[in-house]
Parts: C-alpha cells; structure tokens; sequence
C-alpha cells in the first residue's frame, strides 16, 4: 500500500536512430485534413512558407474607416 511507483522523467529516455519513427503532420486544406507528405513539391514548399499569427495579437490592431 505505501510503494511508490517512481515517475520516468523525459530526460532519462534515451532513443537509438532505429528505434524512432517520423512524424506525420497534418494540415487543413480547403476544410479537410491531409498529410503534408501526400503534397507535390510546390505544395510542400509552400507549407514551410506559411507565417503563423496568434489570434489574440490581430484583436490589439486599431482599424478605422475612411470618412469617418
């Protein structure tokens, strides 16, 4: 009753090279989900061309409307 399991913390894991395996990564397209290694070459370069921006950091522009 009073054993503790010990907790494996990620530096102790150490892989070999032919223990590991790729990593598929997805992305929507057109409102579907696809495997980025599925893309002809354009496509894939394109998908490492894109910028990423946090939602929250668009909110604190100011916009204003000619006129007014």
């Amino acid at each position: 009753m009073d054993s503790i399991t010990p907790l494996v913390l990620l530096d102790d894991i150490v892989l070999r090279d032919e223990e590991r395996q790729p990593c598929e990564i997805w992305t929507r397209v057109m409102g579907y989900h696809r495997p980025v290694a599925s893309f002809n070459r354009g496509k894939q370069g394109e998908y490492h061309e894109r910028t990423y921006f946090l939602e929250g950091g668009a909110s604190t522009c100011c916009i204003t409307r000619s006129g007014d």
